[in-house]
């Protein structure tokens, strides 16, 4: 702990709530010349005992006078946990003292002290675990000699308010819930894992060093530790990726076959790959198939894919495959369990894949989001065979583009060599051409989209298709200007794919924001997705659909785009909707009960739920085929009725006319 003799005092509080006063009182143009001052004294606070708490206390004063005005730091929901060092670290004291001021009052926000309304209590205390996690060396070690240089005084800042949020938060706990929080996250099956490889490498390192004592923590996290850095007996003490290849050219294939079944074994229980397992594929490519076969963890369907696709599966892997790449294997994997290949346009376009040239801004894109230690045509390639494998792992990342991720998923999910279409067209020809009723649309030519630049925080595949189907997408809204309704009535079919339902629902109405024909909204649902009101017909195709997103205290968040993929009883014997979110954590909580799952209620790798009624209280837009009939008298009023109250009480509230209950039960069956 770093200690300092200096307590805050009252003459520097009063100086402070003085400063913050100015700032508050300043208008609009005058707060610049104001915010320094603010930051000074912050500072000063920051650096004494009992600093951090004075700020927490002055959280949501410092931010309701403007002091993350302007700045990212404005928007605490589109933060990200990673950059949290860099900030902390930085030789700019007022980064610093801003990133400081910010975490603590995601704290404050946290601890339940200051409601705010763009993020839960529960976002902010996920946001402030990563952070920790990401932090763990700062807070666990002093500052270095390059920091103390670098920062002078302020070097110990980082390391203060670190412990102060860890103190707060449940010291003995971080690594325990960070740890947790990791299988959380794996069992969703993300193809960007390298947020997760950075924590497990930061647990790993504490644990590894002598001078941290982690207690009872983190006993839990060798699992995840060994499926990067040993999943092995041969590489269990890591000895080196040159002495584990070196190991493997001494064995004999009863050790090669414990060295394939521990890797695929690793990677199938985490999701993730280690770099030893991606030498070890390299190697049996050249001894035999079934080992192959082992080292990927393959089923009969698998094993029969790779045997008939055999030239195909070692191309792929000498292309993709690398220490770097190592993802590569996982979505290869999972590729052949799909049994895709067999599908006559895949392998003619993974062998167009394999030998496609990338334009330069392609290049320049993949290697500005992913660095240039990996040659881009070969991070692209690990991208398609992931986005193939694992079509419901695709994050929006923090952008905007809902609608172009829900895209991507649902081509790789139904589509999949059309998907390899598009990413031939955006990475060699930097150009998507897409149709709107007949009239084509250059991704080239059209304006801007939702997301405004290029998204750096992606798969390599999303990296350099969603710009393109960014503008494309805004584009089609815009010629939908003038219509009356909602433009994804036509925009959706056109987007995503003729099995999207030319059917079209809608509770909510466009012009006042008011809910509006609640009852046939609901009936038509239910008779197009319920199992018990359709016929027992399976949905065939992922149709796309729209969703209120509410925080945990079911306040309105925003619209935001989903796919409905099945509807079933759980093993519960309770009916739910199983639907991809493309957000990139789909476990959230939306208030009055209606908690999103992403384990344990029978969903597959990728999958979100909820029971029928808490997903049908969120829907405000969905598409059905109108040439298929389900029951609408069947529904019973009781039960619209509950779903009308799951509305009225959380995103419908300020949205509610009267009679719409009335309604619900005059139409009733």
């Amino acid at each position: 702990m770093i200690t300092t003799s200096e307590t805050v005092s009252a003459p520097l509080l009063e100086r402070l709530d003085e400063a913050i006063a100015v700032l508050d009182e300043a208008l609009p143009f005058a707060k610049p010349a104001r915010l320094q001052r603010v930051l000074d004294t912050a500072k000063r606070v920051l650096l004494t005992d009992g600093g951090c708490r004075a700020i927490e206390e002055r959280a949501q004063a410092l931010e309701r006078a403007g002091l993350f005005a302007g700045s990212d730091w404005a928007n605490p929901q589109s933060l990200v946990p990673a950059i949290s060092r860099h900030s902390l670290t930085s030789s700019d004291a007022n980064v610093v003292v801003i990133e400081a001021i910010s975490e603590i009052r995601l704290l404050a926000v946290a601890q339940g002290s200051y409601p705010h309304n763009q993020i839960s209590a529960e976002q902010a205390h996920h946001f402030l675990t990563q952070v920790l996690a990401t932090n763990l060396t700062l807070l666990f070690t002093p500052p270095s000699e390059a920091q103390r240089v670098a920062q002078g005084r302020l070097a110990g800042l980082a390391q203060r308010v670190l412990e102060y949020l860890a103190d707060r938060i449940g010291f003995e706990h971080i690594v325990d819930q960070l740890i947790e929080e990791i299988w959380r996250i794996l069992q969703q099956r993300p193809i960007q894992t390298e947020a997760i490889r950075q924590m497990i490498t930061q647990i790993a390192i504490c644990q590894a060093n002598p001078a941290i004592d982690l207690g009872a923590s983190g006993q839990g996290a060798d699992r995840l530790i060994s499926s990067l850095f040993g999943p092995t007996q041969a590489s269990r003490e890591d000895p080196g990726l040159e002495i584990y290849a070196e190991r493997l050219h001494s064995m004999d294939t009863g050790a090669l076959q414990l060295e394939a079944s521990g890797c695929a074994r690793a990677m199938h229980d985490t999701g993730l790959v280690s770099s030893y397992h991606a030498v070890l594929v390299r190697h049996l490519v050249e001894q035999s198939d079934h080992l192959l076969a082992e080292a990927l963890g393959l089923s009969s369907t698998g094993r029969d894919c790779l045997l008939c696709y055999r030239d195909l599966v070692h191309a792929l892997i000498a292309a993709a495959v690398s220490p770097h790449t190592t993802q590569a294997i996982y979505g290869l994997a999972l590729m052949l369990e799909r049994g895709i290949l067999y599908q006559q346009p895949l392998a003619p376009a993974l062998w167009r894949q394999l030998g496609l040239k990338l334009c330069s801004e392609a290049q320049q894109r993949l290697n500005l989001s992913f660095g240039e230690t990996v040659d881009p045509a070969m991070r692209l390639l690990e991208g398609v065979l992931c986005i193939l494998g694992q079509p419901l792992g695709v994050g929006q990342g923090n952008n905007p583009t809902c609608q172009s991720a829900r895209a991507l998923s649902m081509w790789a999910y139904n589509d999949p060599d059309y998907l390899l279409q598009m990413v031939a067209w955006a990475a060699r020809d930097n150009e998507i051409i897409m149709h709107f009723e007949g009239q084509p649309i250059s991704s080239r030519h059209t304006a801007a989209g939702l997301a405004g630049g290029a998204p750096l925080d992606l798969d390599p595949v999303s990296t350099l298709v969603v710009p393109h189907l960014d503008r494309i997408y805004a584009e089609m809204g815009r010629l939908c200007a003038g219509r009356e309704g909602d433009p994804h009535r036509w925009v959706n079919p056109e987007f995503h794919g003729w099995w999207s339902g030319r059917g079209f629902r809608i509770n909510v109405d466009v012009a006042s924001g008011q809910i509006t024909d609640l009852s046939n909204f609901l009936r038509h649902f239910y008779a197009s997705y319920h199992p018990y009101y359709n016929g027992n017909q399976p949905l065939i195709h992922p149709q796309p659909a729209g969703i209120a997103i509410t925080d945990s205290a079911a306040r309105f968040v925003g619209w935001h785009a989903i796919t409905i993929l099945r509807v079933a009883l759980d093993p519960q014997q309770d009916m739910r909707v199983y639907f991809y979110n493309p957000n990139n954590d789909s476990g959230q909580d939306w208030g009055n009960g209606a908690v999103v799952s992403t384990a344990g209620h029978g969903e597959r790798y990728g999958e979100s739920s909820l029971p029928f009624e808490q997903f049908a209280s969120r829907l405000y837009i969905f598409h059905y085929d109108p040439l298929e009939h389900g029951e609408l008298a069947s529904v019973s009023s009781e039960e619209l009725l509950r779903v009308a109250e799951h509305m009225k009480t959380s995103w419908a509230e300020s949205r509610w006319t009267p009679g719409i209950s009335a309604d619900l039960n005059r139409n009733s069956a």
